[in-house]
């Protein structure tokens, strides 16, 4: 009894809250024109140098949101009103997925990260495509597909086509997600021949159609170098287009800070996400970009709070990159002050080329 009377304060309490409230609040603000002139106003600025070509597509900055803010493409005009590049939307399931436990979000603030334990949240591919449909901004937007947590790994190759299909005339790009580690049930594919077995079918569709998607592949920042080589030998050897690199990580390094935390939380699963990521994931796209010697593009994710961060992503080879935990934490501030940040050094650099 007691018990039940206390879940709705805990709710309240609870992470969850806030980002349904935070992310609420950001869409009614951005239903009208008003609003997203409101929030263009605030938090964008200058982008004379961040303006760039990738995939054959423009692009107004390179600092895109990650797969996993925007699970159900609610928030595109909103996001692209925040002054974000483009905008991936997902991870898209098949049917609708909860996450499946309470509470599933844990804030590590003294590390500027976040631990998620649960499902991939989805309003399944038929409610998502009805939401990027309505958006009416010019933003790239990219569709993160992953398999369902019911799905078994031998059907997985089929799921992926089938949210391929009906999502690909409204996609920008696609993202094949195959990082689904934030439960206890991890599914992260590294072998080449499983790999194979679910982009083939998409090389195949892509074929038959009119316009051309560019596919990429999302990796888990937990695969081995040798494993890494593999996915970049993958898209050196295929008509895969580029690589996300990477998505959370089940390891627990570089939360110094949040150690007390962490042990009252115990042995519980899930992924991390945030500043103690970035170190391995410039690590993963620098490693990439040697490997295809910077023939194709990376867009880098994980950890980059600061435009030195993002620049120092950029130098590793990535031509794109996505923030996620700092726009939970910093807002639309995180993402200007990124913007502006990178826009100035971009600047400094190119005029020391003029110069010398």
């Amino acid at each position: 009894m007691i018990k039940s009377l206390l879940r709705p304060i805990q709710y309240l309490a609870s992470e969850e809250f806030r980002l349904r409230y935070k992310k609420w609040r950001t869409r009614c603000v951005a239903d009208s024109q008003l609003g997203r002139y409101l929030l263009h106003r605030k938090y964008n600025t200058p982008t004379e140098y961040l303006e760039l070509e990738a995939f054959g597509m423009k692009f107004s900055s390179p600092v895109g949101l990650a797969a996993g803010y925007d699970t159900d493409g609610r928030l595109i005009d909103a996001m692209e009103a925040t002054g974000f590049g483009f905008v991936e939307v997902g991870a898209i399931t098949a049917q609708p997925q909860q996450r499946g436990t309470f509470p599933s979000i844990y804030r590590l603030e003294n590390d500027r990260a976040l631990l998620y334990n649960g499902e991939f949240e989805s309003c399944g591919v038929e409610c998502a495509i009805e939401n990027i449909k309505r958006h009416n901004s010019r933003i790239v937007v990219g569709c993160n597909i992953a398999k369902s947590a019911t799905t078994a790994t031998e059907d997985a190759p089929l799921e992926y086509l089938r949210l391929f299909r009906p999502l690909y005339q409204y996609a920008d790009y696609f993202t094949i997600n195959i990082c689904c580690n934030t439960s206890s049930e991890v599914y992260t594919p590294s072998d080449r021949e499983e790999v194979m077995a679910i982009l083939k079918p998409l090389f195949e569709f892509r074929r038959g159609q009119n316009q051309y998607r560019p596919i990429l592949l999302k990796i888990s920042p937990d695969l081995t170098d040798e494993q890494i080589d593999t996915m970049t030998d993958i898209m050196l050897d295929t008509p895969l287009d580029g690589i996300v690199a990477c998505g959370g990580t089940t390891g627990r390094y570089g939360l110094e800070r949040s150690a007390a935390k962490m042990h009252t939380l115990g042995r519980l699963s899930g992924t991390i996400s945030g500043k103690p990521l970035k170190v391995r994931s410039v690590d993963v796209v620098r490693r990439i970009y040697e490997r295809s010697k910077g023939t194709y593009p990376i867009i880098g994710c994980g950890g980059i709070s600061t435009p030195d961060d993002a620049l120092e992503m950029l130098n590793a080879g990535a031509k794109l990159v996505q923030i996620g935990t700092e726009y939970i934490y910093g807002g639309g501030e995180s993402v200007r002050n990124i913007n502006a940040g990178l826009n100035e050094r971009l600047r400094k650099g190119k005029a020391k080329q003029n110069k010398e």
